[in-house]
């Protein structure tokens, strides 16, 4: 991997498309550490302090991971990648779900251009949800529990527009840098921006466990982080290659076909997306908790969601985020890869899978593969994402552990992907394998 990077220095084009990225990631981090205006600094930095020996931060945890801290400071870029996040899960499932949105997809690159759109305005309306609430809840004290001071100089109904108005914006110039990075950079933009997010967490969380724990046990999490590190590279790289062959036509004088491919079905086939439907899911008890805290009088319900499903160390939240990982990753690989499609185009253009007749057969056999190698998949991103929570029962380290859950896929995930487009653009520009 440093190899690729030394050699990608050293060929001008992609020396500048690499420049281009790091000037970007600045301004991007940057941001996400200018506060928002009328937030009060030296107060929100000392409530963060409360916070974070406390429980609170655990509401906020996935959304201020991917907003690299900057969410609980109340930074211009507060919130992030989220909201361009969520909006991409929910067109993804719209697309399946409504007909004109499908029929955009299969219209090719003016379709694919459309849906870009309509997830842009999408994300703007979420930014616009989550601003006032989190404005809301700076306003009303109950952003940082535990903390009294006045995260806010104004209350006023001014300086609440211009926290959510600030807010959006920064939203709005986070999907422009991404953007900008696909289209004049290397790698996937919005993909390069949350690995920067995760990332700037890390030193920070990985420190965390030395002050707190010592260095025998600091020593220990390396260990481990790099086992666990290895495993994610060797899981995410497995794939079931399906052997597909094209049968040999004529068309006017011309022959056609004859050639082998494969179909690659990744073991983890849905990515980190199950990881993030079942963090959100499992978050919303947390919220009713926190809206009903100051009620004297809690009902039964609360109570109970308070007491095994808001403490990330139960037991019982431990099992239900383990099963509704496995059922998201089914759910998002059964509308993201349809075998009926996959085996229609194939006998369309005169391909059939070796041993298999094609149309309903071919389908079927799709289907069954699927079905059995996304249960390892599914299974590696519960044990995963449960590494975590584990080690703070064990060791009782912070909630945002370094090595495991949501962090270390996305780190592992992108870095892998942007290593492979930067060997596969040097690979254009190096001919020594044909001459030698």
């Amino acid at each position: 991997m440093l190899s690729a990077f030394v050699n990608a220095f050293r060929t001008p084009d992609l020396r500048r498309k690499l420049l281009f990225v790091l000037l970007v990631i600045v301004i991007f981090r940057a941001g996400s550490q200018i506060p928002a205006p009328g937030v009060h600094v030296s107060n929100v930095e000392k409530c963060i302090d409360i916070a974070q020996n406390g429980e609170n931060a655990s509401l906020y945890s996935l959304v201020n991971l991917f907003s690299g801290g900057a969410l609980l400071q109340l930074t211009i870029f507060a919130l992030g990648i989220m909201p361009y996040i969520t909006a991409s899960i929910i067109l993804q499932l719209l697309v399946v779900v409504i007909p004109r949105l499908e029929a955009l997809k299969k219209e090719g690159q003016a379709g694919q251009t459309k849906i870009t759109q309509y997830t842009r305005y999408l994300t703007l309306g979420l930014a616009v949800l989550q601003a006032t609430g989190i404005v809301a809840l700076a306003r009303s004290g109950n952003l940082l529990t535990g903390c009294t001071l006045d995260l806010l100089h104004d209350s006023g109904t001014q300086a609440f527009l211009v926290l959510v108005v600030t807010m959006t914006a920064g939203t709005a110039v986070i999907m422009w840098l991404g953007e900008l990075i696909t289209e004049r950079g290397v790698g996937n933009g919005m993909s390069i921006l949350i690995f920067c997010q995760v990332i700037a967490t890390f030193p920070a969380s990985l420190w965390q466990v030395k002050i707190t724990q010592g260095w025998w046990v600091f020593s220990v999490v390396i260990a481990i982080g790099l086992v666990i590190v290895a495993a994610v590279i060797f899981i995410e790289q497995a794939q079931r290659r399906i052997p597909v062959q094209y049968a040999r036509r004529m068309v006017g004088r011309k022959m056609f076909g004859g050639s082998s491919t494969y179909i690659p079905l990744k073991v983890n086939q849905a990515g980190i997306i199950p990881v993030i439907f079942a963090s959100s899911l499992l978050y919303l008890p947390a919220m009713a908790v926190q809206f009903n805290q100051n009620n004297p009088d809690p009902n039964r319900a609360i109570e109970l969601l308070n007491k095994y499903f808001v403490d990330q160390s139960h037991p019982a939240h431990m099992a239900a985020y383990f099963l509704l990982i496995i059922f998201f990753t089914y759910f998002y690989v059964s509308i993201t890869f349809n075998p009926q499609e996959v085996a229609d185009n194939m006998k369309k253009y005169g391909g059939f899978i070796p041993g298999i007749r094609a149309g309903k057969p071919t389908q079927d056999y799709l289907s069954y593969v699927l079905s059995r190698i996304t249960l390892p998949g599914a299974l590696y991103l519960g044990m995963i994402s449960l590494v975590p929570l584990i080690a703070f029962v064990m060791i009782e380290a912070n909630q945002n552990f370094p090595f495991g859950g949501t962090s270390i896929l996305i780190m592992v995930g992108v870095a892998l992907d942007t290593v492979k487009q930067i060997e596969s653009q040097l690979q254009q520009r190096n001919y020594e394998g044909f001459l030698r």
